[in-house]
């Protein structure tokens, strides 16, 4: 079995002299969690990276809860569609999502071979953007056990300083509604969680909180079982030689992650 925790799960690889990762999970797909030695490409560009030529779908990214499909995606104004994830809906599709400190997530169907790619800052994991896209796979005919997911590089929980708000809105995604209105207890129950996504900040009102985990949390409520979730060791604020960071650098800068469906 998979040891999904290793860093043995993700390897770098190299396309013209750029570093990229792929995860072990996603093997059976063209796909990548790109770098800052990307930049300024765009997803279009970065097609050219996979074997195949596949068509290339992006959105306009509004930290929300939106997975559209590309048939779905249009051109509205000066922008693509608004949303944060994009399911596929036939084969050859390349999706792509920016990110610096959120988290990229990528989903593949391993009977199905249809795959997506979403856009995870605390704002959509609180509005369960995960699940959301699970979802679209389980209304297009997958079934729980054959999705696997990649979260990519992100900002780390031990270096992530949020307000006590935030996991109040964390605790709420998972479940802790009746909490909503007592941060003291929401908070108790947020460390009691096995591999708690809550830890200590020395600043009063403070917390530092690790999104990914969060996410993690979500899908494993779902019934997705630990094998099937991989989670890269790598801290988008920690590592500046590879990743951009808002929260480090507070510029509009950001890296993409896609992957391509294929067939069944």
């Amino acid at each position: 079995m998979i040891d999904v925790t290793s860093s043995e799960q993700w390897q770098w690889q190299e396309w013209q002299g750029k570093p990229y990762l792929t995860c072990e999970l996603l093997r059976p797909w063209q796909h990548g969690f790109f770098t800052t030695h990307f930049a300024p490409q765009m997803p279009e560009e970065f097609a050219a990276v996979f074997d195949i030529k596949p068509n290339a779908y992006r959105v306009k990214q509004v930290h929300g809860n939106v997975v559209l499909s590309p048939t779905e995606i249009s051109w509205e104004g000066e922008h693509f569609s608004q949303a944060d994830g994009i399911i596929t809906d036939g084969n050859e599709q390349a999706v792509f999502v920016a990110s610096a400190d959120c988290t990229p997530a990528l989903i593949g169907d391993r009977l199905t071979g249809q795959v997506s790619a979403v856009h995870a800052g605390w704002r959509g994991t609180a509005k369960r953007i995960l699940p959301t896209a699970i979802q679209k796979f389980l209304d297009a005919g997958s079934e729980l056990n054959n999705l696997c997911v990649a979260l990519g590089p992100a900002i780390s929980g031990e270096v992530y300083q949020v307000s006590t708000d935030v996991a109040l809105a964390m605790g709420t995604s998972l479940g802790f509604k009746d909490l909503e209105h007592d941060p003291e207890a929401m908070i108790l129950a947020l460390e009691n969680i096995e591999q708690s996504p809550l830890l200590f900040d020395p600043e009063p009102d403070k917390l530092r909180l690790d999104v990914r985990r969060v996410n993690q949390i979500q899908l494993e409520q779902l019934g997705l079982a630990p094998t099937q979730v991989a989670i890269a060791p790598h801290c988008t604020f920690q590592e500046p030689d590879n990743f951009f960071s808002y929260r480090r650098s507070n510029e509009k800068k950001v890296q993409w992650s896609g992957i391509t469906s294929r067939n069944p």
